[in-house]
Formats: structure tokens, sequence, C-alpha cells
């Protein structure tokens, strides 16, 4: 939503705010619902959350969701007149789960049972239960399923507020639910039941299994279709994903790096959603389940690292942002809008819009080095000329950019952002023949110089960068992941990197601080060093480990040469997501990596999150260092020597708009093994 103006700093927000969830009449915002435990199916704008035993109970956030809304919370199936013994439960894609659980029947000698049960539920609500006999003899089998909803919002079902269940009426060959807003869901079967009970929400059947033979009942759940309301995606059906995101794959001496990469972009795929005014965009949802709104920072910041799979991702994600800039003239012309968003217990909410405004002209830049079109490339740039246009006015007599308001304060983070968006903009104005490339080149020098004479703070140990600095005022001292992006250089021609804030002094310092106990974890980067005051392993800007500093500062540390340090990242990370999965929250605790301890997810991470999503893909690119210049027609290779997971191939990325593939011996040596006709490998 545009905005005339900054919005003023508030109160540093709790975790329901950080989560971007309202919670309509919650007693207090922090009391958000743990999902972690919870199987989670998303292909957006639908999602199903429900336990591991696979009976959608209604209880706590269980059930199919379509647009936030519940339309099924309850779905518990009996045979026989019981509850099938869950056996097993899994996530088999990012839209997808299973669950296996067992029966004996009345004639059964013995332990062993004599059915099974499988249930395969889509993210859409298509439902498929099968039973299985193992049986000698002819069964004739009782088979019932409860049926529930409120049609609540899903901020209402966080809050534990969702009201009470509504009666059904017989429809069909299943049963209906009507809000008294007129909104329904339904729910049909196939085959029909052979009797439904409107008054207990029952859909019966009688299955005659022979020995050895199956039996299936589909579910499906459909929507009303009210403006608001995307449709419901087919099970199976072609999405946006396919078409956005190559079809990347990873092999190598390391197996888990195959499952990290194919559950990545399973998770990115799942994450996109359409723009409702222009259905052509897509972006990615910053995470699940708490926050599936417009596009926002963690939505470019995503899409930019996600620049191995295709530009096309960047491209419609800066388009759909670029639609939000402030227009017109004066101090917030050109600015993206963006809520505050808390920054932990020193500093005061940060503006997520500023930080999308400076990432704009730097992920464009860098798409346009992968090989977006140039057609989007034209008609994007007078968006990124505009972004340019308000860091220019928004930069104060110091040269420095205040975040959130003129009032500041200077925070090193947005410091960095802004000398990224000059460099790399220069870049951008200059291969477009635009002019004023050389005036933000001489830009950047001078923030660099300013900023290392009044953010580098000289001690015995060979000092440190402020945090921030308030206008006029003192530094805050507190060390922690934010420091990762001084070393987010961005990617200019040739396969070359920029010029960092921090001279060659002062970078080596840095990265002997980022390999320190006190913010390396063991399992990826604190977000404060455990050593500050005020550390607290789950505060999300106070402790706990953010996928994407910790990716951000893999990949600077490699490019910077500091590689033992990268390598300890990478490898804590990957173990990380080995413990979660391979599908990472988007932050977790930020404990110290003991022998037989598991990373634990902060209560009100979002899980898949499109940060944490990319990330991975962002780290396994960095093993094999691929710096691509698609106008230049070449493409360098930097990888990572000392080989840290042994010998890796990339397949089925895309650089200039073709498929990439790139391999990296033992000895860390890279070879390019598939790539564009006409793009030759550089230095």
């Amino acid at each position: 939503m545009a905005s005339s103006s900054v919005p003023a700093p508030g109160p540093p927000a709790g975790p329901a705010t950080l989560a971007g969830l309202t919670l309509p009449g919650a007693p207090r915002p922090s009391e958000l619902p743990s999902v972690h435990s919870a199987l989670i199916c998303v292909a957006l704008p639908a999602l199903v959350i429900c336990a591991d035993h696979g009976q959608l109970t209604g209880r706590g956030l269980e059930g199919v969701y379509l647009s936030g809304r519940r339309l099924l919370s309850r779905c518990v199936l009996r045979v026989a007149g019981r509850e099938p013994i869950a056996l097993q439960g899994r996530r088999a894609a990012a839209d997808r789960a299973v669950f296996l659980g067992a029966l004996r029947t009345s004639g059964d000698n013995g332990p062993d049972p004599g059915i099974t049960v499988e249930r395969s539920r889509g993210a859409d609500g298509t439902e498929r239960i099968t039973l299985r006999s193992s049986v000698t003899r002819p069964l004739r089998l009782p088979v019932e399923i409860a049926l529930g909803t409120d049609l609540a919002d899903l901020g209402a079902v966080a809050s534990g507020r969702p009201g009470p269940e509504i009666f059904p009426s017989v429809h069909g060959t299943g049963m209906r639910w009507t809000a008294d807003d007129g909104r329904y869901a339904a729910v049909t079967a196939e085959p029909p039941p052979m009797d439904a009970l409107a008054a207990a929400g029952l859909l019966r059947w009688e299955i005659e299994l022979g020995p050895g033979a199956t039996s299936t009942i589909e579910l499906r759940v459909r929507a009303d279709r009210a403006p608001r309301t995307a449709p419901l995606p087919a099970q199976g059906a072609a999405r946006p994903g396919g078409a956005v995101l190559a079809e990347a794959r990873a092999e190598g001496d390391d197996p888990r790096i195959a499952e990290l990469l194919r559950t990545s972009v399973d998770d990115l795929r799942a994450l996109l959603q359409r723009d409702a005014a222009h259905p052509a965009d897509v972006h990615l949802a910053a995470g699940v389940p708490w926050r599936c709104g417009p596009a926002t920072s963690e939505a470019l910041w995503a899409a930019r690292m996600a620049l191995p799979l295709g530009t096309r991702l960047a491209a419609t994600t800066l388009r759909t942002l670029a639609r939000s800039q402030i227009g017109g003239t004066g101090p917030v012309a050109g600015r993206i809008p963006g809520p505050l968003r808390d920054a932990g217990p020193y500093l005061p909410p940060r503006c997520t819009g500023i930080e999308a405004t400076l990432a704009f002209p730097a992920a464009l830049a860098e798409a346009r080095r992968w090989g977006l079109p140039e057609q989007d490339l034209e008609e994007l740039l007078p968006a990124a000329e505009r972004c340019l246009q308000w860091l220019r006015s928004a930069a104060d007599r110091h040269g420095f950019v205040p975040d959130p308001g003129p009032s500041g304060p200077w925070r090193a983070e947005t410091q960095a952002h802004a000398h990224r968006a000059a460099l790399l903009g220069a870049d951008l104005l200059d291969a477009c023949g635009r002019p004023g490339g050389d005036a933000w080149r001489e830009w950047a020098s001078t923030l660099r110089g300013r900023f290392r004479a009044e953010f580098w703070l000289d001690d015995r140990s060979g000092g440190r960068p402020a945090a921030a600095r308030a206008p006029g005022g003192g530094p805050w001292t507190q060390l922690g992941g934010w420091a990762a992006h001084l070393l987010d250089t961005g990617l200019l021609g040739g396969g070359r990197y920029g010029p960092g804030l921090l001279d060659r002094a002062e970078t080596e310092q840095l990265a002997r601080l980022l390999g320190t106990p006190a913010l390396d974890s063991g399992w990826g980067l604190r977000s404060l060093g455990a050593k500050e005051p005020g550390h607290n392993p789950f505060g999300h800007r106070a402790g706990a480990v953010r996928v994407h500093e910790t990716a951000v500062a893999v990949a600077g540390l490699a490019a910077a040469g500091y590689e033992r340090e990268a390598t300890s990242l990478l490898r804590g990370a990957l173990d990380a997501a080995e413990a979660f999965g391979h599908r990472l929250p988007e932050m977790y605790a930020g404990d110290q990596r003991t022998a037989g301890a598991v990373p634990v997810p902060h209560p009100a991470a979002c899980r898949p999150a499109a940060v944490a999503a990319a990330a991975g893909v962002h780290l396994l690119a960095t093993l094999a260092g691929i710096r691509p210049d698609a106008p230049g027609r070449t493409v360098a290779l930097h990888p990572v020597r000392s080989a840290p997971l042994g010998a890796v191939r990339l397949s089925g990325l895309r650089v200039a708009g073709e498929p990439f593939t790139v391999r990296v011996s033992r000895l860390g040596l890279g070879m390019v093994e598939e790539a564009a006709d006409g793009l030759q490998l550089g230095g």
C-alpha cells in the first residue's frame, strides 16, 4: 500500500508483528501457536496443516485453508468403528503429505494387522484414502468419515477464537457449509457415500474387500468463488513454479546436497502467489502460515538468491514492487512502501520499505548479469532510477541513509544496502546508456570513506564495525549477523565483485570475528553475539540464527577468500537443514552446538519460508562460485577451493536463459559441462 511518508518509529514489535499476522482479539500477540511439529502442505493460496497421524481433528491450527480461510477443520476416518493405528506421517512433496495406518479385523489371530490404510492429502484439500486387505477371506467393512468446519480466518484460529462449527447440509455426494457472509465450503466424495448424516457431519460407506484387494475413496474440498478468493489449484496440476523456476538438481559426494536443493526448489514453487490485479506476475510469500501477504523485501531477497534458477521470478517480483512505488515529487518519491519490523532489543524498528528500495536496483543489475531479457530490463529500469533518486534525497548531509526516518539511526546494514545500490546502480546505468554512473561511483567511494571513519571501532583485539550510530550521538557496539551484509558487495561485469565498505585489513578482522564461537553457533550465524549483553538464543535479532544472514555470510566470506570461516558456517547450515528435514525455518535458536544436540526452531518462524528456501540455492551456488556476465557472453567460476563437501555437480541451472551445468571436483576445480551457445568461460 502506498504511503506518502516514512512511518514514525514505534515500540519494538512483538513476535506476532514479526510474523506479520494480526490476531483479532488476542490477549497477547506473543501467543502464536507453534507449527513446527505439524506437517504443512503448501500450494498457495491453498495450504493444509495437520498432525503426523493424518486425522484432522479441528484442534489448534489443523485444517485445509484457502486464502487464509479454513475450509475444513475436521476429517476423522473410522473403519469398522475404530480409528486406524497411526504408523507414519511424512511430507512427500511441498504440496502433499502421506500417512500410513493399520488395524486388525475382528477375526485376526495374533498381533498382525490385516488392513492397512494409506492416505494422501494435497494442499488443495484433495485426499485419497486407500484400504488394502492382507486377509485371506472376503471382508465387508463399514467406513465413516466425520467432517466439520468453522470457516474461520487463520488469524482467528491462531488466536484461539475460531468460532463454533457451522451446521452442514447434505449436498450432492457430500456436505456443504455456508457462513453468514454467504461464502461456503463443500466436500464431495467419490464413490458417492451410501449414507450421509448432516446432523453428525458423517459420510458412510460399506466397503467390500477380497483377499489382497484395495478400495479407494477420494474427497475433494471446494470453496466459493468470491472475487477475493483465487481458485483452488488441482492436485498435480501445472502451477506457475514450473515456468518461473528451473528444475535444478544437485549431486555429489555429500548426498545431503541433492535433498537440500530439491526441497528448496519445491518449497519456493509452493510459496509462489499471483498478483490478483496482474495474474501474469508472481512473487514469493515471505512464509507459511503467517506471512502470505503482498510482496515484501523478503520476497526480493529470495528472488535475488534464486537467480541461478532463472531470472523470471526476479523480474515479476520487481515488477510487482515497482507498482507500489511512491510517485510524484518530494522526499519520499521513489521509495517502495513497507511496514516497520522489530530490529531487536537495542535499535528501534526498521523500515522494510527502505530495505526493498535499496535492494531494487541491485537485484535488477544482478538479474541482468544472469540473463534478464532486454524487454524486462527496459520496463524496470525507470523504477530502479527512481529508487536511486530516492536514495540521493534520503542521504543526509553526512552522506548516510537514516532508517526509518530523518532522525535516524544510521544502521550499518542500511549503509551496506545503500552502497551496493549505488555501485550496482552505476553499473546498470552505464550498461543501459543512461547518465549518472560516474556520479554514483563517486558517491559510493565517499560513503566508503565516511563509513570507515564513523563506523569502524578500534580496540585492542583489532576492532569491529558498529551496528549503528545515532546522528550526533554515539555508536551501538553490539556485533551480530547483520555484519554479514558488509561483505555482500554485488556482482559486476566480467565476474567481478564491487569494492566493499571495509578495507582489506578491516575485512580480514570481520571475517575472523564471524568465525569465532561467539557468532558461529555451529548451526549458522547468530544474529547477536553470544557474549553481547542481552543475548537470547531465541531472539530473532538478539541471538537466533537467521538463515538469510548465514547464506550471505558464506557467500561474502568465500568471495573474499576466507574459506575456513565460510566452510564452518556452510557445514553448520547444512547440518541444520538435515535436522529440519531440509525444510529450514527462517530462524532457529542460536544455542551453541554440542554433541548429540539438534537445532530448535524459533516458535514464531515461518516454515517453509522464502528466504530460507532460497538460501539453500544460494549456499550450493556459492560452492561452485558461478559469476555470470550474460550481456558479455561470459561466465566465470570461482569455486570454494577447499571443496568442503567433496565433488559437487549442479545441473538444470539457468544462465543467459539456457540450461547451465557445472561440476566442482574434489580438488576444488570447476568445469562447465553445459551452457548456452556462445557463452565463454571467463577469468
